[in-house]
This record gives structure tokens, C-alpha cells and sequence, in this order.
């Protein structure tokens, strides 16, 4: 009776033209979050020329997303407690206030501050997007909304640098973080009045202070020493190893409050869940591999290739179309079958295969077989960059859905920080080795750092040891991505599939073991009746 109780208390699924456009304004503040790094990075050197401080550019960057990654899991617990809709209106407000705060920075120490805030509300962006969605569409159905999230973030990776660079070329640097407020008003707008989620009830319970600031220090620690290893401080620096004992103790101590706290910031209980833990590892790899091929790839093509840094965006076309095709097919398939194991499983062969092929990159690859060896990245990208979050909410209670939403977010936020840091130490380490064997090490003392002005400025054999040496270097850092990757596969093999909720079946999860929780068999057949 407790479980009929509980399904007819659910609300009625929404029409599916109500449901439509609350995605189109979730999709629009999604696109807010991806634009804005791509975007502000165009304008960077135009930047520093105004405000000077260029020796601390890199922290432009680096406390915006120290912010995102310590506030994501407090912005998904926040929804849980209070009502998402108005936890996610808060993030808009916050994240636009910091772009009209960075807009206005006379100085580089005030537009790192004012990106510091900027990141605080992106954190809650991505986390409220993926948990509204999965309070509004059950599971099964939620495949079909996979290729829009890919179209998305496909058009922000081409369409960022591109509309950067015209934004700083004929509005001036400002307006790259101006443009962020008409795309938030349409959001803002759209989701006050467009998406109405059933009243919560406001926790009583006390927000758990002690398990955020332990968690907020060891994500911080984390994310400093992925960025400042190997180019501000040396690996084994005394800097860089207190940070990591930092991290550590701080991540222990978080482990331990969250076992004594009422009402933890993130409950340790979801990741009892066998799929919640394998679809954590996964999401973590998938961040890893993505964003290092997103760095490396560019500069492979300029360099190596000769291709125009201008239309940069433009020549990972051929890995995120294969992403977003194959995220659209793998997201009807689900829905129209509720099977999804064998997509984690697929993607995660595709990604090493992928990498393994961009492995083999030299100085005479041409770019057609290049974008095919990009496709099959892309390809497995595909499989798993929705999946993973589909399965790890399929895998919690909906009271838990901002947390599970919040954490698979984390995890492949600090996969992309491993990823860019491990990928790109290898790859400036190999660099600067071949140039030095070679000869070409006096040409410069960043010479894993060349732009294309400064590589067509270079004697004929300084410069064909450079392009030598980024396919080398580019062939170690994928080489190790590929390896690194086959901890996904590994995982995906160990995925149970379990099926996906539908609107009207009860909200439980289901047990540790991936299977359902006694009771809900029978509640779905008296339903049935």
C-alpha cells in the first residue's frame, strides 16, 4: 500500500510540448556554461594588453574553475533541500552578476575575483540543467534528449572561438562576458515561466558546513595542483606536495563528517550503488580523454598541419558531429528499447581505439585520415558522455537526484583537470626533449608553447624539428590517454543493467547490487491492475 501510495502521490507526467520547452531554456542556460571558457580564452591576449598583469593570466582561468568544481556538489545538494527550481534561478542571477562584474574589472586582480564569482554560479548551471531534467523526464525517456545536449556542446566547442574572436575584434574584450546577460535573460525568463515543478516542502534539516568546507579545500587542493604541477611549481616541489597532503587529509576528513552528518552534502550511501560508482569511474575517463583531445588536437593541426588558427573550432568538426550523431542514435535506441549496457561498453572501445589511431599521428598524416581517426573518438564520446548520467540517476532515489546529478558532474570536471594536466606534462615534456635532440632547443624556452606567428618566424629546420616534435609529443599524450582509458571499459563491463524507471513507477533505486529493491515488482503489478 506504501508503494501505491507513493506512485500516485508522483505527479502526472507533463505533455510533452510543456516538456519541450522547458528543454529549450535548460539547453540555453547550458550553452551559457560552455560558451563562456571558450569564449573568454579568444579574448585573453587582447585582454592582458588592456589590463595588463600578464604573469597572472593563467589565474583568470584557474579561479573560475576552482569555483565551478567546489561549488557543483554544494549547488546539487541545495536543490535537494530547498526546491530546484529556485536553487537553479539563483545560479543564473549569480553566474550573471559575475559576468557583468568581469565586464567592468579595471585591473587583473579584479577580473580574477570577479570570474572567482562567475564560477560560483556555473557550478550550479550544469548541476541544475541535468537534475531538472531528471525530475521532469523519467529515465526511458530521457535518451531523446541526449543529441540536443550533444548539439549543444557541439556548437559551443565550434562556435566559441569563433564568435570570441568577433566579439574582441569589433565590440572590444568587455562584451565577451556581456554577451553572457540577453542569453541569461531569455533563460531566466523562460524558466520562471516556463517550468513548474511540484512545491517542496523547505528542509528543516541543518546544511552540513563542516562536510562543504572540507570538500570545497580538497576539490580546491585537487584542481591547484592539476593546473600548477609541472608549469608554475615542479611535481616535486614543497608547494605542490602540501597540496596534495591538503587534498588528502581534507578528503579523508570530509569521508568522516559525512558518515556523522544529518544530512550530508553529499550522502555516502549512493555510492553503495554498484552503477553509481562504475558510472562515476567512467564519467571521470570520459572527462580525462575529452579535454585532453580537445587541447591537443588544435595544436596538432596548426602546427603539424598548417591549418589556420582562426577557424580552430572548426577542425574538431569532425569529432563532434561523430558525438552528437551517435549521442542522438544511442539516446533513441534507449528510449525505445530501455537497454543501455552495451553503449558504456561500446564507447569506451571506441575511445581507445580512437586514441590509439590518433596515437600513430606523425608529420606526413594528412588531415582526412586524422578526422577519421577523430570520428571514432568522437564516436565513443558519444556513447558515454550522456549515458553516464543517465545511468547514475537512474541508479538514486529522485530526493537524491541534485547530489547524483552534482557528483557524476564532479567527477568528470576533475577528470578533464587530470586529464589536461597528465596529457599536457607529457606532451611539453616531449616536446622540449626532441627539440633539444634535434637542435631547436635554444629556439625558444616555451617551445611546447608556439604560436603560429612565432612558427613561421623560424629558420626551415628549426621549424621542421618543431613540427617533428609536437607529433611526437602528441603521440606520447594520446598513447597514454588510450591506456589510461581502458579503466572504462573495465568499468563498463561491470555495469548491471537494470531497467530504466518509467514516470509512473515508484522512485526507489535500485539495491547495491544493481537489482531491484523487493517491493517494487509488486507495486508495478498492482499498478498494472
Amino acid at each position: 500500500m506504501a508503494e501505491l501510495k507513493k506512485a500516485a502521490d508522483r505527479p502526472a507526467e507533463p505533455p510533452a510540448r510543456s516538456v519541450r520547452v522547458v528543454v529549450l531554456a535548460l539547453m540555453i542556460t547550458m550553452l551559457l556554461a560552455m560558451l563562456d571558457n571558450l569564449i573568454v580564452g579568444t579574448a585573453m591576449p587582447t585582454i592582458v594588453g588592456d589590463l595588463g598583469g600578464l604573469e597572472h593570466l593563467s589565474w583568470v582561468v584557474t579561479a573560475y574553475t576552482l569555483a565551478t568544481a567546489a561549488s557543483t556538489p554544494i549547488w546539487g545538494k541545495l536543490g535537494d533541500l530547498y526546491g530546484r527550481k529556485g536553487i537553479f534561478l539563483t545560479s543564473i542571477v549569480v553566474f550573471l552578476i559575475g559576468s557583468v562584474l568581469s565586464g567592468m574589472a579595471q585591473d587583473m586582480g579584479q577580473l580574477i575575483g570577479f570570474r572567482a564569482v562567475q564560477g560560483l554560479g556555473a557550478g550550479g548551471l550544469m548541476v541544475g540543467v541535468m537534475a531538472i531534467l531528471g525530475d521532469l523526464v523519467p529515465p526511458r525517456e530521457r535518451g531523446r534528449y541526449q543529441g540536443m545536449m550533444a548539439g549543444v556542446m557541439a556548437f559551443a566547442m565550434i562556435g566559441g572561438p569563433l564568435v570570441g574572436g568577433a566579439i574582441t575584434d569589433h565590440l572590444g574584450w568587455r562584451w565577451s562576458f556581456y554577451i553572457n546577460l540577453p542569453l541569461g535573460a531569455v533563460a531566466l525568463a523562460m524558466v520562471t515561466v516556463v517550468l513548474h515543478l511540484p512545491r517542496k516542502e523547505r528542509s528543516k534539516a541543518r546544511i552540513d558546513y563542516l562536510g562543504a568546507a572540507l570538500l570545497t579545500v580538497g576539490i580546491t587542493a585537487i584542481v591547484l595542483v592539476t593546473t600548477w604541477g609541472g608549469s608554475e611549481y615542479a611535481w616535486d616541489s614543497a608547494v605542490i606536495m602540501e597540496l596534495i597532503a591538503l587534498g588528502v587529509a581534507s578528503l579523508v576528513g570530509f569521508v568522516f563528517v559525512e558518515t556523522k552528518a544529518a544530512e550530508p552534502i553529499m550522502p555516502l550511501h549512493i555510492f553503495r550503488n554498484r552503477n553509481f560508482s562504475l558510472m562515476s569511474v567512467v564519467g571521470f575517463m570520459a572527462g580525462f580523454v575529452m579535454f585532453g583531445a580537445v587541447l591537443f588536437l588544435p595544436l596538432y593541426q596548426q602546427t603539424v598541419q598548417g591549418a589556420s588558427a582562426t577557424n580552430s573550432g572548426l577542425l574538431l568538426l569532425p569529432m563532434l558531429l561523430a558525438m552528437m550523431i551517435v549521442s542522438l542514435v544511442a539516446g533513441r535506441v534507449t528510449t525505445s528499447t530501455g537497454k543501455y549496457k552495451i553503449f558504456p561498453i561500446l564507447g569506451s572501445v571506441l575511445m581507445i581505439a580512437g586514441l590509439f589511431l590518433l596515437a600513430t599521428m606523425d608529420a606526413g598524416t594528412t588531415r582526412f585520415t586524422s578526422g577519421v581517426y577523430m570520428a571514432v573518438l568522437g564516436a565513443g564520446m558519444g556513447f558515454l558522455m550522456q549515458i553516464t548520467m543517465l545511468v547514475a540517476q537512474n541508479s538514486v532515489e529522485l530526493k537524491d537526484m541534485g547530489v547524483a546529478s552534482s557528483a557524476t558532474t564532479l567527477f568528470r570536471t576533475l577528470g578533464s583537470s587530470f586529464g589536461v594536466a597528465i596529457m599536457g606534462a607529457l606532451f611539453t615534456g616531449r616536446v622540449q626533449d626532441e627539440m633539444a635532440a634535434r637542435g631547436g632547443g635554444g629556439a625558444t624556452e616555451q617551445s611546447a608553447q608556439l604560436d603560429a606567428s612565432s612558427l613561421a618566424k623560424l629558420p626551415d629546420a628549426v621549424r621542421e624539428a618543431y613540427e617533428y616534435a609536437v607529433a611526437s609529443g602528441t603521440h606520447i599524450a594520446f598513447l597514454v590517454g588510450g591506456s589510461v582509458a581502458v579503466v572504462a571499459l573495465v568499468a563498463a563491463l561491470f555495469v548491471k543493467e537494470v531497467p530504466l524507471r518509467g514516470m509512473a513507477g515508484p522512485d526507489a533505486p535500485e539495491d547495491g547490487d544493481g537489482t531491484a529493491p523487493k517491493g517494487r515488482a509488486a507495486a508495478m503489478e498492482s499498478q498494472a491492475v
